[in-house]
């Protein structure tokens, strides 16, 4: 925009000096750097000032760890608030029951397959009904679908991180017992593939903000460094109680939701963004444009 005024400005003073109509003295030439200053003192800093912006939370989900099998834990070897892979292992549980499951069914299922090919060959020699064959069939069918089911339960012995993230909250230890029930979670999982900073706009300046817009965002705890974000969505709504929901503003005014560029992983080299959840921010917007400065 200042740009724009000023490439403006000396295309006029172009043509006042080209068709005589001012007298390219001293006042004149200087003219661009007084524009400039002017510019600077009476329009863009004041704006700057008055942009839009507010305090903003850093926000990830969290993801409930719940095996899919009950059994006694025989080893834990992640540790709170490392970062983690996605698939990498949480805690294993003692997998001899499931293993010894396994086993039987394979056991059963070699002797219906011994005794379906008996039957088969029975049949083909007109010596055995076809009824034999079928239920011989049957037999096999269902303990294959067994077996799957058993190795299934075999593998989730091993509970994995469903995502990128670290685990938090890890009380569990060898030789506890955990069962597969969705209100007992065993630990806390912290999904760092996703992340949003809610931003608390005023209602007076929530009205320059527009989904798609281009933002920057600043810390307190990292000052110098400027990250770029995108205007996800725009929440017209009161927040809920800070005093009920841990994390939320309290003042009522709307949020403004944002898709952080800062990458995926936990930790960051330096030469990208550190996104721990929750330091104080300042995003600003320029009103009137489409670029967003904090």
């Amino acid at each position: 925009m200042m740009v724009a005024i000023m490439a403006v400005y000396l295309v006029l003073l172009f043509l006042l000096v080209r068709f005589g109509i001012v007298t390219f003295n001293l006042v004149w030439k200087a003219s661009p750097f007084i524009v400039l200053l002017l510019l600077n003192l009476l329009l863009f800093i004041p704006m700057g000032w008055g942009a839009p912006q507010g305090p903003a939370l850093v926000v990830r989900n969290s993801v409930a760890i719940v095996p899919d099998v009950a059994g006694e834990v025989i080893d834990v070897p992640v540790e709170a608030n490392k970062p983690l892979k996605a698939g990498a292992v949480l805690f294993r549980i003692d997998p001899t029951p499931f293993d010894a499951q396994v086993k039987a069914i394979k056991a059963q299922l070699k002797l219906s397959d011994t005794r379906l090919s008996q039957m088969t060959q029975l049949f083909e020699r007109d010596s055995g009904r076809k009824f034999d064959v079928e239920q011989r069939q049957s037999e096999v069918d269902q303990l294959t679908a067994q077996l799957e089911g058993a190795q299934w339960n075999l593998d989730k012995t091993v509970v994995r991180a469903p995502a990128d993230g670290y685990a938090t909250n890890v009380a569990l230890r060898k030789g506890a017992r955990v069962a597969n029930l969705p209100l007992a979670p065993v630990m806390a999982f912290i999904d760092t593939s996703d992340t949003l900073i809610g931003v608390e706009i005023a209602q007076n300046d929530a009205r320059y903000v527009r989904p798609g817009q281009d933002a920057e965002v600043t810390f307190k705890v990292m000052p110098g460094r400027v990250y770029a974000a995108k205007v996800e969505s725009i929440l017209r709504r009161w927040p809920p109680d800070r005093s009920r929901r841990p994390g939320w503003p309290l003042h009522r005014k709307p949020f403004s939701r944002f898709r952080s560029s800062c990458g995926s992983s936990w930790m960051m080299p330096s030469s990208r963004a550190h996104c721990r959840p929750a330091p104080p921010a300042k995003p600003q917007f320029s009103p009137g444009t489409s670029r967003r400065r904090m």
